[in-house]
């Protein structure tokens, strides 16, 4: 007779291994999954949250100038020599012709002397010339009136002679000789006019020569005494004495150059930029400056090419109404503008940066309990906001505090 065979009901014992095996292979899975996804927990309190915002971004970065003169006259020294006298010390205001220091150089009075014993001398030689023409002149003139004379009589006794020559009282031999003797006069005297004139023209040259020549000294003389003067040396304007490292007893050569002078009527504004932004600051940029709550306008005047340490100069001007009683060396803020306003995706400025190069950032889940790391793209930035390109939308929070304590970790929970 056949037996009936009763099913057990329950576990058995595969049933628990495939159980085990499960659990285990979901601890696995597990496992690698946390392994997968470095986690850095945090306090959430102690971060700075910003909100991705989608509004306008104004295109300007902020520098730090400072006050210059607009022009700076740069004082050369004219007339080497030893300083003696310091009057006017560097940061004084001066006005037009004040002397700031004296110099003295004996080979200059040596010259000078010189030029005045030859000028002397030139004048004395000129005077004794000018006797001696005037001496020769009336001598000249005598002789031309004893000829005169001469010519008078010995013409008279020519007449007589002929006279008495055509009633025969007197011999041929006796009118022909004083025929020749008044013509012998004649002759004489044209020579001695002729020679008088030349004398005269030749003296009077010589007198202009000499007079030109003490001309030339005296000039020579005054332009000594100039430089003489030019130990003297003085301020070229009125303005602020610049830079002027000098002592007594130092000897400066001449076209040395010994300070500067700030003109005090007209002041620009010189400030570093990044040279990350030397492709786009260029003559003409706008820029503003608030002082005691009034903001005053300037354009950029000169950017300079050359860049030192990152960074480049640039001189910015006033464009219409400038600050009363502005003093060399005085700083502001400066806003200057690159490019006009635009709409964009923006993110508040933050310690990240200097983690990520703005390359990546955490941002938050919606649930707010963590944040992990996403890569992103910027553009441009102002002193407050980047410009966001790609890899965030409006709306997203992102954490901007520094990333120097989260390491290498993809993820943030907050505790």
């Amino acid at each position: 007779m056949d037996r009936k065979i009763e099913v057990k009901k329950g576990f058995k014992t595969k049933h628990i291994y495939i159980l085990i095996g499960i659990i285990f292979l979901g601890f696995l899975v597990w496992l690698l999954l946390s392994s997968s996804t470095s986690t850095y927990r945090a306090e959430l309190d102690k971060l700075t949250i910003a909100e991705v915002s989608q509004a306008e971004f104004k295109d300007y970065i902020s520098i730090i100038g400072t006050v210059e003169p607009k022009t700076t006259i740069y004082m050369d020294v004219e007339e080497g020599g030893k300083v003696v006298e310091k009057l006017i010390d560097e940061g004084e205001l001066v006005k037009k012709g004040d002397v700031i220091l004296r110099l003295i150089n004996n080979d200059l009075k040596l010259q000078i002397l010189n030029t005045e014993s030859s000028l002397a001398y030139q004048a004395n030689e000129l005077r004794n010339t000018l006797i001696n023409m005037e001496q020769q002149k009336i001598s000249n003139k005598q002789q031309i009136l004893s000829i005169d004379t001469d010519i008078i009589r010995q013409k008279r006794n020519y007449e007589q002679n002929l006279l008495f020559f055509d009633k025969g009282f007197v011999s041929k031999e006796i009118y022909l000789r004083s025929k020749e003797d008044y013509d012998l006069l004649l002759q004489d005297r044209q020579l001695r006019y002729q020679r008088m004139i030349q004398d005269s023209i030749f003296r009077e040259n010589q007198k202009i020569q000499m007079n030109s020549s003490l001309n030339n000294m005296k000039q020579n003389l005054e332009m000594v005494r100039d430089r003489l003067e030019n130990l003297n040396i003085k301020a070229p304007a009125d303005g602020q004495l610049g830079s002027l490292d000098i002592e007594i007893g130092q000897s400066i050569d001449r076209g040395e150059r010994i300070g500067q002078l700030h003109i005090l009527n007209n002041f620009k504004v010189a400030a570093e930029v990044d040279e990350h932004y030397i492709d786009r600051v260029r003559r003409n940029l706008a820029a503003s400056l608030l002082r005691h709550d009034q903001e005053f306008i300037l354009k950029a005047k000169k950017v300079y090419p050359e860049v030192r340490d990152g960074r480049f100069k640039v001189d910015l001007i006033f464009d219409g109404k400038s600050p009363e009683k502005l003093r060399t060396g005085q700083t502001y803020h400066i806003k200057l503008e690159l490019g006009q306003p635009t709409d964009a995706l923006l993110l508040t400025h933050g310690g990240f940066f200097q983690s990520t190069g703005g390359q990546w950032v955490f941002v938050l889940d919606e649930s707010g309990r963590f944040a992990t790391r996403r890569n992103i793209k910027i553009g441009r930035q102002n002193s407050q906001y980047f410009e966001v390109l790609e890899g965030l939308q409006a709306g997203e929070k992102v954490i901007t505090s520094s990333y120097d304590t989260f390491g290498d970790n993809e993820r943030i929970d907050f505790k």
